[in-house]
């Protein structure tokens, strides 16, 4: 995990932007993938604030002066937990440039179908990391995900990691720039958690949606 996720712009996704305190609502977007825009919430001098940016590590103006794209020296999109404290790339954003992607689902494939993962009722407070890169008069935001140890029950889905599922009881401390012992959220992040149950659909394609097989139901931790 995870290569595309998507928004849909629903009473879900509404209802995660009322508890994070952000007046604006994610658009519906579909097939989000590394390099592409995505939105996401962070906290700036008291105030959640919902911002446009790029799914990346790092940036860089194109070639041909178009606009802007993943800086080819960075291969990795998303951040592993267990490097949060240690990478150069991660170290400073988690200390004090954390964010949450509102999402509605992500998905991975198993040989060539694909499946998304859902939650059952509810959205997705994806946690994340961010920076700001400033080319000349333009700034050009980026986050990442961080993703976690799998998760046994969806193994056969994805065996290499799940994405950072924050809660509710998290935001205020996981967004807040001046909270700067990152180190409590390790809990988070050491033992996998589904708090709440999630939806395994295998689908068309990541840009329809369509379901086009049983849906498989993974119940929340205890």
């Amino acid at each position: 995990m995870c290569g595309r996720y998507n928004v849909i712009d629903n009473p879900h996704v509404r209802e995660l932007c009322s508890t994070l305190g952000i007046k604006l609502y994610p658009g519906t977007r579909t097939n989000i993938c590394p390099g592409g825009q995505g939105q996401f919430v962070v906290e700036r001098d008291g105030q959640r604030l919902l911002l446009d940016g790029m799914w990346s590590a790092s940036v860089q103006p194109k070639p041909d002066g178009s606009g802007y794209r993943p800086h080819p020296d960075f291969k990795t999109f998303n951040a592993r937990s267990d490097r949060l404290g240690t990478s150069k790339l991660w170290r400073r954003l988690y200390s004090s440039q954390r964010a949450i992607i509102p999402a509605s689902g992500w998905h991975e494939w198993v040989g060539k179908q694909c499946y998304e993962l859902k939650p059952a009722a509810g959205a997705l407070a994806l946690g994340g990391l961010y920076q700001v890169y400033a080319f000349g008069d333009e700034v050009v935001p980026v986050f990442t995900i961080i993703t976690c140890p799998p998760h046994p029950d969806l193994m056969h889905i994805h065996d290499k990691s799940l994405p950072l599922i924050s809660q509710p009881a998290d935001f205020d401390a996981w967004l807040d720039p001046a909270w700067k012992h990152p180190e409590i959220f390790q809990s988070l992040m050491q033992q996998p958690m589904v708090r709440a149950e999630l939806q395994v659909i295998p689908i068309d394609s990541p840009k329809t949606l369509v379901p086009v097989g049983r849906i498989e139901i993974v119940g929340a931790d205890q």
